[in-house]
């Protein structure tokens, strides 16, 4: 019996060779879109997951009222919280911008072999391998970076520095903010792996900053110091403590010690520092839960899509089912062995759109990798219960739309259909219709979510900033070196960029557009404060007399500074310039006002000019009230060029190898560093487009389906009409118009619900796009003509049968 439904089966499939094709082509599309997004979620949801001590592990934050949060804290609150409160087992601390610099294996004679500029570098107590479950393939976790002037290597670091010697004992030096410093190894461990927020390449001890020798002169990074917040500090809590508990204790001693400051320290588990445990979770994380919802629920109804078009698919072709229905049913056959029957040509099928769809996942892995920028395979959902509820998901359609289709073909009555009486077929007309207007409301709505997208992002990168990103050039900062020597050689390299005619300006500044500024601080006011004034924030920068001319940022009123303004120090000069965000936020009624004022920060510094606002940080952030300082030697060189950048930058590495032996030259198009701060929305925009494509697609299949359905069931009238008389175009419009208005069905109900949730999305963006008509007409329109496309050939099709051949069809 088994034998024999398989052969009926088979020579079923194989009669309908193109039902076959496209239904198993949809079924496998669906599969493999599904598939791919769901590996993507599941590494979203492993990352940082493999930490032994998670369960017990917090990270230590800050909230205002305003509901603004942070994580950088004092280096002295963490063992002053090992200190009083017993649930606190133990504290790593992790400075993670504060280590960058120049990394050198020097040669005989102190003389640099080798010089790499690093970023992936921070400075962690020695808890940082007893905490965190990164292995160590030398030397030992409890002991690795307990004494100063230590440092921890990845393997790959260990390589690059070393080759195949062995690195443990040898010597590295470090040129950054706080001097050179000298570093021996302690260990070596392996590579971060990709399903960690953290990829340090070098771990330094952060004890070296207990040596007031090693500060170079920045007090601010003292280690019992409660002022300078810039460590990231996580807390090893005792199994029975409770966490909201601890905080509470956290913030009534914060009180007993500054009683005016009206924020509050949280504990945030480690688990959630990638995803938050809820959409409602104030705290900051390093991904996107709501991105990782929203893609669940698109390859969830890309999936479903793909069910709908088997089912429609089927229905659509039950007419050359009937007969074999009714005689088979007429000789004995029950209902349930008919069920049997279909059901397993159901599940074949579903089976062979399951490997068609793996095959699909797999060959497209790499373009698929390429595009997310994540190293992905269906071994990574094997780290993620995920794949039991996708797999039972995948299983549960297949066996339902299975169900319902064999259900369908099975009910027709004997009688009826030897008499060529198919009136039970119609009884799924509304469900069929149904799931035509869901997909292509869905379609709809991914159309307008990706012009949306599409559009934001277009705004982002062509709306006026307040400055000019173009033919700007930013060269790092060299550090290997002392002090006088690098400013003799800066002002030396300064006279050669005015000789060069491909120079147009350049400029010393410690902040760059698209990247934070030197730091922010509060306690800023005028002499005559407000009530709260002191608690204000603002944005500092350090930058030099030539930077506004260089980066074309306008004054709003008064002067830039002097070139002797820039060469004392700033408490000496006492000069500031403000932007006009500042100029509001310090409560002066204009930029004309604000200039020539006084405003208190330790001692009175003069506003001698206020500057335009200008998108410092991107569309995505306000623009912050901004406080400039005059510093000639500071920061990287930014350097506007003329025509032809790329060719000049070869010579621009030439000045300053020249002028900075030692130093790696390093250096980036601002426009390009600029607009890649907006690679999240750039790879929506392409999940978006992929996902409504071949959501259309699909959906295309499944009206096609209908389409086929309803020119066989109305084969007879197409053939009396054309006897009397109606032409061609008639008979399409008339086959057509049904579809049209399922169509435009979904077009009503998709365009309300992606109007909202696209104006959700847009709230993220301080400065945004307006959701016009257009979008959603131009959307509409293409779901419209698509779907003519799709019936029309269907249409023409029947519409070009023989009437006297369509009046004999029995």
């Amino acid at each position: 019996m088994l034998y024999n439904y398989l052969k009926i089966a088979f020579r079923n499939l194989w009669k309908n060779r193109v039902f076959t094709f496209v239904n198993a082509g949809g079924l496998a599309l669906g599969i493999a879109a599904f598939v791919l997004i769901l590996e993507y979620v599941a590494f979203e949801r492993s990352v940082n997951q493999f930490h032994t001590n998670l369960p017990t592990l917090y990270r230590l934050t800050g909230q205002n009222p305003e509901g603004e949060t942070w994580t950088d804290m004092a280096p002295a609150v963490a063992p002053l919280a090992r200190q009083t409160f017993p649930e606190v087992r133990a504290f790593c601390r992790i400075a993670e911008s504060a280590a960058k610099g120049i990394v050198s294996l020097e040669g005989e004679r102190g003389q640099p072999l080798r010089s790499f500029r690093e970023t992936d570098i921070v400075y962690a107590d020695a808890s940082f391998f007893t905490l965190f479950s990164f292995p160590l393939r030398q030397g030992e976790a409890s002991a690795a970076l307990v004494q100063p002037n230590t440092v921890a290597l990845s393997e790959s670091q260990a390589r690059k520095y070393f080759g195949n010697d062995r690195a443990l004992g040898r010597t590295l030096v470090l040129n950054n903010q706080f001097g050179k410093t000298t570093y021996t190894v302690t260990a070596v461990y392996a590579d971060m792996p990709a399903a960690s927020d953290y990829q340090f390449q070098m771990v330094l001890s952060l004890q070296t900053l207990a040596n007031p020798a090693n500060l170079n002169g920045n007090g601010w990074a003292r280690l019992d110091g409660f002022d300078g917040a810039y460590l990231t500090t996580f807390l090893q809590l005792t199994e029975t403590a409770d966490s909201d508990v601890l905080a509470g204790k956290f913030n009534e001693l914060k009180k007993q010690r500054n009683a005016s400051d009206d924020s509050v320290f949280g504990l945030q588990p480690a688990a959630h520092i990638h995803l938050a445990a809820s959409l409602g979770e104030t705290y900051p994380t390093t991904g996107s839960l709501a991105f990782v919802y929203l893609l669940t629920g698109i390859a969830v109804l890309i999936l479903v899509i793909a069910w709908f078009n088997y089912i429609n698919l089927s229905t659509a072709t039950a007419l050359k089912r009937a007969r074999e229905v009714g005689v088979r049913k007429a000789i004995g056959a029950e209902r349930s062995q008919l069920v049997v029957q279909f059901m397993g040509e159901s599940l074949l099928l579903n089976g062979v759109g399951l490997l068609l769809g793996l095959a699909l996942v797999i060959s497209l892995q790499n373009v698929y990798n390429l595009l997310i920028e994540k190293d992905l395979s269906l071994a990574t959902l094997r780290h993620d219960s995920l794949w039991l509820a996708g797999l039972a998901l995948v299983l549960g359609g297949a066996v339902g739309s299975g169900i319902y289709t064999a259900l369908a073909l099975s009910s027709f009555n004997p009688v009826q259909t030897l008499k060529g009486l198919y009136g039970g077929v119609g009884r799924g007309a509304l469900l069929r219709k149904s799931l035509v207007v869901f997909q292509f409301g869905i379609s709809v709505a991914l159309i307008i979510g990706t012009l949306v997208l599409y559009r934001q992002l277009q705004f982002m990168q062509t709306q006026e900033l307040g400055f000019d990103p173009k033919n700007r050039v930013v060269i790092r900062s060299p550090q290997v070196g002392s002090s006088e020597i690098l400013n003799t050689r800066w002002a030396a390299l300064g006279q050669q960029l005015e000789q060069r005619p491909f120079v147009r300006s350049y400029a010393r500044t410690g902040i760059t557009p698209g990247a934070y500024y030197n730091f922010s601080t509060n306690g800023i006011t005028r002499p005559n404060p407000r009530p709260g004034d002191e608690k204000k924030v603002y944005s500092m920068g350090i930058v030099d007399n030539r930077y506004l001319q260089t980066m074309g940022i306008a004054l709003a009123a008064g002067r830039n500074f002097t070139d002797g303004e820039c060469e004392k120090e700033w408490e000496t000069s006492a000069k500031v310039v403000i932007n006009e965000a500042a100029a509001r936020q310090l409560g002066f009624a204009s930029a004309e006002a604000a200039t020539g004022q006084f405003i208190n920060w330790g001692q009175a510094y003069e506003i001698v000019g206020v500057i335009k606002n200008y998108h410092h940080q991107g569309l995505r952030q306000p623009i912050e009230p901004m406080i400039l300082l005059p510093r000639t030697y500071a920061g990287d060189l930014i350097v506007e060029l003329t025509t032809d950048r790329k060719e000049n930058l070869a010579q621009l590495e030439q000045l300053y190898r020249a002028a900075f032996p030692g130093n790696p030259f390093e250096a980036f198009f601002l426009e390009e560093n600029y607009i890649r701060q907006y690679r999240s929305e750039q790879q929506y925009s392409i999940v978006f487009t992929a996902a409504s494509a071949l959501a259309i697609f699909i959906a295309c299949l499944g009206l096609f389906g209908l389409a086929t359905f309803m020119a066989e069931q109305r084969t007879k009238e197409i053939g009396i009409r054309k006897v009397l008389g109606a032409s061609g175009t008639s008979i399409v419009t008339l086959l057509a118009r049904d579809f049209l208005k399922l169509v435009l069905i979904a077009i009503i109900i998709a365009s309300p619900l992606a109007w909202w949730a696209a104006q959700r999305w847009l709230q993220d963006f301080a400065f945004r796009t307006d959701l016009n008509g257009w979008i959603f007409a131009a959307a509409g329109g293409l779901a419209v003509l698509i779907a003519l496309l799709t019936v029309s050939f269907q249409a023409i099709k029947a519409a070009l049968v023989n009437p006297v051949k369509s009046l004999r069809t029995e």
